[in-house]
C-alpha cells in the first residue's frame, strides 16, 4: 500500500513539473497558495520522500514486492 501512495505522489509531482517546463505554470502552487506556502511545502515534502522511497522499488527482488520477477 505504500509503495501506492509513494508512486501516485510521485506521479503528481512528475506531472506539476512537467506543467513548471512546458507551461511555467505550478499547479501546486496554484492550489495551496504560492510556493513558500505551508501547504506547499507539505505536499512538496510528501513528493520528494515517496521519489526517496521509489528508489528502493528499483533494488527490490520480486519477493519482497509480493510478485514473482516471471510475471507482469
Amino acid at each position: 500500500m505504500i509503495d501506492k501512495i509513494a508512486l501516485l505522489l510521485v506521479i503528481i509531482g512528475a506531472l506539476n513539473w512537467g506543467g513548471v517546463g512546458l507551461f511555467g505554470f505550478d499547479t501546486v502552487a496554484f492550489l495551496f497558495g504560492g510556493q513558500l506556502s505551508v501547504f506547499s511545502r507539505v505536499v512538496y515534502t510528501l513528493v520528494g520522500l515517496a521519489g526517496l522511497w521509489c528508489v528502493t522499488l528499483l533494488f527490490r527482488t520480486g519477493d519482497e514486492t509480493g510478485h514473482s520477477p516471471h510475471t507482469a
